[in-house]
């Protein structure tokens, strides 16, 4: 049986969703939240297999919320099933931890196949979703080209925009800080910016992190 915790503001979604998952015999929809907060509780108490999620909810928006899942259950894998296909969210959601995405205008059939497979361990992102990220990938490697930052640079990099400290990064990484400010000194030369600030957005608005 594959438990399930439904976290969405709007009672007569949560209805529908139940009775949907409960119309299949190895569904059990153990929880209902109708904010972020409610649904991690409620995962910490009842520790389900899946939290299925909508992205806007008050208090903490499911993104926020997937995102501090581990903190209140290791085996808890999360399906978020929303409205919008907008980049924005899509992203947001993969980088955070979510298991999968898929849209309210999807089929019984889809929403059935995507439990079952976020809970046999896999990610599942419908059709349109995937796109998405397939687009990001791409445009992230390309802009990294484009700049011939190596695999530590872009290390790096993020850790920088991550707001960490040269000393942070050099324990993080066994190395001296003298060589992190060597590696840093080389990537705003080939980003060709003179301080951090335009750094962490150039980084940001190119996709190289």
């Amino acid at each position: 049986m594959i438990t399930i915790v439904l976290a969405d503001d709007h009672t007569v979604v949560r209805d529908g969703l139940r009775m949907l998952l409960e119309s299949e015999g190895d569904f059990s929809v153990v929880g209902e939240a109708a904010t972020g907060t409610e649904a991690l509780s409620k995962v910490g108490r009842l520790q389900p297999d899946i939290v299925l999620l909508d992205i806007r909810m008050p208090h903490m928006d499911g993104i926020e919320t997937v995102c501090r899942l581990p903190e209140y259950s290791q085996q808890t894998r999360s399906l978020i099933i929303s409205m919008y296909a907008h980049d924005e969210y899509v992203l947001r959601s993969a980088r955070n931890g979510a298991d999968g995405y898929l849209l309210k205008d999807a089929t019984k059939e889809e929403l059935m196949r995507a439990i079952r497979s976020v809970h046999r361990g896999h990610k599942y992102f419908s059709g349109s979703i995937s796109q998405v990220l397939i687009d990001s990938f791409l445009k992230k490697d390309s802009a990294t080209d484009a700049y011939h930052l190596t695999k530590r640079e872009r290390e790096i990099l993020k850790r920088i925009t991550d707001r960490q400290s040269n000393e942070e990064i050099a324990q993080a990484l066994n190395n001296s800080v003298r060589t992190i400010e060597t590696h840093r000194f080389r990537i705003m030369k080939k980003l060709g910016v003179n301080n951090w600030k335009m750094m962490v957005q150039l980084a940001q608005q190119e996709g190289l992190v």
